[in-house]
């Protein structure tokens, strides 16, 4: 990792503010959903009080890991539009700051997750930790252009931290719920990278954009997309799934298929004409997708005890 210099952060006195940026808050805010909506799903209750705790503990540890990301990849996000105002780059926070900071909560969140709930969903929380701080971020995302495809991982294990909470073991339901998660990420970040391929090349991050080009990107797009619609509407028809959840899956994944196929058909020409229009709605629609995949699942897990969810 390239040395950041601290001149810029002694010219600027660190906020609350910003220290809380360092965790990532919206990525955070995807964790705690899908971790709850894993608990919830779950065929055993948990009591409120430890289900808080326990959430608020996994929120902790996605935060912990988002600061860790932050402090490696400060040399990066000084030159990358889209992070260069991020805390360390901006210089209000210093890297030595982040990395504590990281490291601190990470203890914390996996101890305090052991007392509250139980050591496995302990050890899967300190394992997504150094999946994405260590085996992500210090080196997949800078040495391989499947960074996206394995490093995903990383944000599909809540759902599954949520259901060992509640269970105390895995499942397949679990594993479905982390698929979604996985198979999603792929589609979603080369969308993006589609209309922000200079911020890969200025930091020489090896995006699939940037080693194989835009033609071969659009393609992986496709494919990953119809793969994702077989997994999202099979999983209708599981356990976790039902009518509602399959209605919703269905349109949601029709829309999906028709915004990766028009990607594929385009060329840059077009991209360049109306400034990437449809890769910034595939992707603006790739945000909704996930969401409301995991809010039919809810749904369905509260409405099941009344004899209204499921099959």
């Amino acid at each position: 990792m390239t040395d950041i210099s601290n001149t810029a952060a002694n010219e600027h006195e660190a906020q609350l503010g910003d220290y809380f940026a360092l965790l990532k808050p919206r990525v955070m805010q995807l964790v705690v959903f899908t971790a709850v909506v894993g608990m919830l799903a779950a065929p055993v209750s948990v009591h409120p009080v430890i289900g808080f705790a326990s959430i608020l503990f996994v929120a902790i540890g996605a935060g912990a890991s988002g600061a860790l990301n932050m402090w490696w990849d400060a040399d990066i996000d000084a030159v990358m539009k889209r992070t260069v105002n991020r805390p360390i780059p901006a210089g209000k926070v210093q890297p030595g700051e982040a990395l504590a900071l990281g490291v601190a909560l990470s203890g914390m969140a996996v101890m305090m997750l052991a007392l509250s709930a139980n050591l496995l969903a302990a050890g899967m929380l300190l394992f997504t930790i150094l999946y994405y701080a260590v085996f992500y971020t210090m080196w997949l995302k800078r040495v391989t252009p499947q960074n996206i495809v394995i490093g995903g991982a990383a944000g599909a294990f809540p759902p599954v931290i949520g259901w060992i909470i509640a269970t105390g073991s895995f499942s397949v339901e679990a594993w479905l719920m982390f698929a979604l998660i996985f198979m999603w990420t792929p589609p979603h970040f080369w969308a993006l990278a589609l209309f922000m391929r200079s911020d890969y090349d200025d930091a020489n991050v090896p995006m699939l954009t940037v080693t194989h080009g835009r033609p071969a990107t659009r393609r992986h797009i496709l494919g990953y997309t119809v793969l994702l619609a077989i997994l999202a509407i099979g999983t209708g028809f599981t356990a976790i799934g039902g009518y509602i959840y399959l209605s919703f899956a269905i349109v949601l994944n029709v829309l999906f298929l028709i915004g990766a196929y028009r990607i594929w058909k385009r060329d840059e020409v077009m991209a360049e004409e109306d400034n990437y229009a449809v890769e910034r709605k595939f992707f603006r629609l790739s945000l909704f997708y996930l969401f409301l995949h995991f809010g039919a699942i809810l749904i369905e897990a509260t409405l099941r005890p009344y004899g209204l969810g499921g099959w």
